[in-house]
């Protein structure tokens, strides 16, 4: 974490917990004091108590530097919750106490990251202690092999909370979205007077304009198609599992499991890294897809579409979302000759550099301007924008791409 996150987590602290009315100045000593760890040289000469000091003492736990900076007692002042698990424990309790949960599943990372503490979240007494977010469950999946049996169970549990919140938030708009995105890419000349697309029959009836009457006498309606039983589009999503990846690949997990409920939409859902597993027959339950995925390891992208290719039976009513950071460990230019190849068949190829909240990570960008060139710009995409992204492709217009500037 840098040291820019670090004093927000500080500063956040500071206005969360209250010390009752203070001097406008006094308030300011007591936040710059929380940033600042309470060193020698921080200059504020302010003293904490309290819970500003078990604050303080659970930021020093993590965030402390071991720099020379002594503590009051004159000792090093220095990052570390202790290795036993009991520690880290009440140290999980008293964040959780004290913050925010937004601050406190910052912490989490930091902590994971920081401090080596992967290894307990192993055990299951750390998983019911930790706040659950889509980073804690990239965590675990990358833990997923290591896991001894006694833990598997909680972190699945840990894991369901977390997708069963995300499809919560996402599943009503992503539905609606791509019914009517699915409705009006189904264009019919007889429609019912609710089902007509005035816009288009006015257009197509220019020519029938009545001057005397100062009106159109349509000859043709073209109106949306309803909602049929029959599979309408084809979805492929194929997402890349490597370590960098891990929340695109919960919330594609996620959007999969919902595609795949809508009866009109037929949905693949592909993960790779140097080898290709389909999980289509997983999709009903997303805990399921997340635990057949294997984080790390390397990347085969043309490998992955080879595959993709292969399954696409309607070239012209299929969607490729490919989920990547375009690092291609296999052969590029073949990569993409795939691509275009296709495109060309009319297929509608989209590419997102992520699927995630925290925007587009590194990537290979000279892979990026190659598949902009085949007409397949790359971005990156939030899942509240993916809703939107997937009815442009199903309705072939220009994708609503995110201003990055």
């Amino acid at each position: 974490m840098t040291e820019g996150s670090v004093t927000e987590t500080a500063a956040a602290a500071g206005t969360t917990v209250g010390t009752g009315a203070v001097e406008p100045a006094q308030e300011r000593l007591r936040r710059w004091r929380l940033v600042l760890g309470g060193d020698a040289a921080d200059g504020t000469g302010c003293v904490l108590s309290g819970q500003d000091a078990a604050m303080d003492g659970a930021l020093t736990a993590l965030y402390g530097r071991g720099d020379g900076g002594k503590d009051r007692a004159g000792r090093d002042r220095s990052a570390g919750l202790g290795a036993s698990a009991p520690s880290v424990a009440r140290w999980l309790g008293d964040i959780r106490t004290y913050f925010p949960s937004s601050v406190v599943q910052v912490m989490q990372r930091d902590a994971i990251d920081r401090l080596g503490l992967s290894a307990l979240l192993l055990e299951p007494e750390m998983l019911e202690a930790v706040e659950a977010d889509v980073h804690l469950v990239g965590t675990l999946l990358s833990l997923n092999k290591a896991m001894p049996e006694t833990t598997k169970e909680t972190a699945r549990a840990v894991v369901r909370k977390v997708v069963e919140d995300l499809e919560k938030r996402l599943a009503t708009r992503t539905r609606a979205t791509l019914t009517g995105a699915l409705d009006r890419s189904a264009r019919i000349n007889r429609p019912r007077h609710q089902d007509i697309d005035w816009n288009r029959t006015i257009a197509a009836n220019l020519k029938h304009y009545l001057p005397e009457y100062r009106t159109i006498v349509p000859e043709r309606l073209i109106g949306y198609g309803r909602a049929s039983q029959s599979v309408k589009k084809e979805v492929v999503l194929c997402i890349d599992q490597s370590g960098s990846m891990a929340a695109s690949v919960v919330y594609a997990s996620v959007f999969g499991a919902v595609l795949a409920s809508m009866r009109s939409i037929d949905t693949r859902l592909v993960v790779f890294d140097t080898a290709v597993v389909d999980l289509t027959d997983q999709l009903d339950d997303p805990v399921d897809v997340l635990f057949g995925t294997q984080l790390g390891g390397g990347t085969d992208i043309n490998r992955a579409l080879a595959y993709c290719q292969s399954q696409i039976t309607r070239p012209a009513e299929t969607v490729v979302v490919l989920i990547s950071d375009l690092y291609e460990g296999g052969i590029r230019d073949e990569m993409l000759k795939r691509v275009a190849a296709m495109k060309a068949s009319g297929v509608q190829f989209v590419t997102l550099l992520a699927l995630s909240d925290e925007g587009a990570p590194a990537y290979d960008r000279e892979h990026a301007a190659a598949l902009a060139a085949l007409g397949a710009p790359a971005f990156a995409c939030t899942p509240d924008l993916f809703p939107d992204i997937m009815a442009a492709a199903i309705e072939k217009r220009p994708l609503p791409i995110p201003d990055t500037e």
